[in-house]
């Protein structure tokens, strides 16, 4: 099964259950992460820059699609409520959706 590794969560590694979990769902089943619409790709507090493994992601959606034209999501970054994991994926939270609980690494 796939691998979620937060680099800049002290490289935290987060074993899937399988080959099609939301990366929003892998992350909150591990740790806490920024999701302030619900996961419902209305916002973009669940971004994630995404450092390897975006090859192996769903294409982008519509919702994505939006928050890019309006400049709000920048290449190398995924809503986190939006991308699919198949194959394993090294991430990193945007310094404004770090958690003040949560101990990051440079």
């Amino acid at each position: 099964m796939p691998e979620v590794t937060i680099k800049n969560l002290l490289s935290k590694t987060i074993h899937c259950e399988s080959k099609t979990e939301r990366l929003i769902d892998i992350l909150l089943a591990e740790t806490d992460w920024m999701h302030a619409c619900g996961t419902k790709g209305k916002c973009t507090t669940c971004m994630a820059k995404i450092i390897k493994g975006a090859e192996a992601l769903n294409e982008l959606t519509d919702a994505e699609k939006r928050f890019i034209k309006l400049g709000r999501l920048k290449e190398g970054y995924r809503l986190a409520c939006q991308v699919c994991v198949s194959e394993d994926l090294v991430i990193e939270t945007p310094e404004q959706y770090q958690l003040p609980h949560l101990q990051y690494s440079k």
